[in-house]
């Protein structure tokens, strides 16, 4: 059942500290800032429970959604037209077998130790929501890192701005200090670290890669430099194109976590033979 999931420290942790970031944030920070019964206060609180919500909706997606697995059925199409005979094409099906799982695989697929499977154009294992990060879920955790970005900055700016304006001269004022300082240095560096993750996955969706991809295509480079050629990823087809396969062609609907209807059955992509 899907919602065994849930069953897992990390994600436990997750929800813990969502919900303590949400409290301290709006009951805290910004009512002692601004006072949650002024106009600016129900307008910041409505904002940062909406983008708390998409986040926390977000990260139920990447949950429950299954990354994508190899149909049972599957077997790929060997267009081998240097080999004529049986024994090169047998050798060819045996290259496109996974060692763990005897099973094919798929262009762009990996073999997850985790979830002791084959994964659909996989990107990585991530322990934070218990889940493969594959073909099938990839736009909800891009949207998932997004949404919790931005909720986390707008969180330290709040509470940033709220110390700054706060008066300091009263009695147990170092305890107050000290709660002010952790919480902040707490928020400040999952900014800084989500926002490189987001930046890191924005640059892998213009390029349409994956993480895995990213270090297999500097190994590539690499050998291909040796022997003084030039390495280009097979499915980057340009940053817009890029940007449509994986978050969809409709714009507004790029962060919405469900909007998956472009998704195709991940068994074969466009590459940039074909657009060339």
């Amino acid at each position: 059942m899907e919602l065994k999931k849930f069953l897992s420290i990390h994600i436990l942790c997750v929800l813990i500290f969502v919900g303590f970031l949400y409290y301290f944030t709006i009951f805290i920070f910004l009512d002692d800032l601004l006072s949650l019964q002024s106009s600016a206060g129900k307008f910041h609180s409505f904002f940062f429970t909406f983008m708390a919500s998409l986040c926390v909706f977000s990260f139920f997606v990447c949950v429950l959604k299954d990354p994508g697995g190899v149909p049972f059925s599957y077997l790929p199409d060997v267009e081998d037209h240097e080999a004529s005979d049986q024994e090169s094409k047998r050798s060819g099906l045996l290259k496109k077998k996974c060692d763990k799982c005897s099973e094919y695989k798929p262009p762009r697929t990996h073999h997850c130790r985790i979830c002791q499977r084959c994964i659909l154009r996989m990107d990585h294992h991530c322990a934070w929501i218990n889940n493969c990060v594959g073909h099938r879920n990839y736009k909800a955790f891009v949207a998932l890192i997004f949404y919790a970005t931005i909720a986390i900055i707008y969180s330290s700016v709040i509470l940033v701005s709220d110390a700054i304006h706060k008066d300091w001269n009263f009695d147990g004022v170092m305890h107050l200090k000290l709660f002010y300082i952790a919480t902040g240095v707490v928020l400040i560096g999952l900014s800084l670290t989500l926002g490189t993750l987001l930046g890191w996955h924005i640059y892998l969706t213009m390029r349409n890669m994956t993480t895995i991809e990213y270090y297999e295509a500097k190994r590539a480079a690499w050998l291909a430099s040796k022997s003084g050629t030039n390495y280009h990823h097979p499915y980057d087809v340009g940053a817009y194109k890029n940007i449509s396969l994986v978050l969809g062609p409709n714009m507004l609907k790029w962060l919405c976590p469900t909007a998956v209807s472009h998704i195709k059955d991940g068994l074969s992509f466009p590459t940039s033979r074909e657009y060339s």
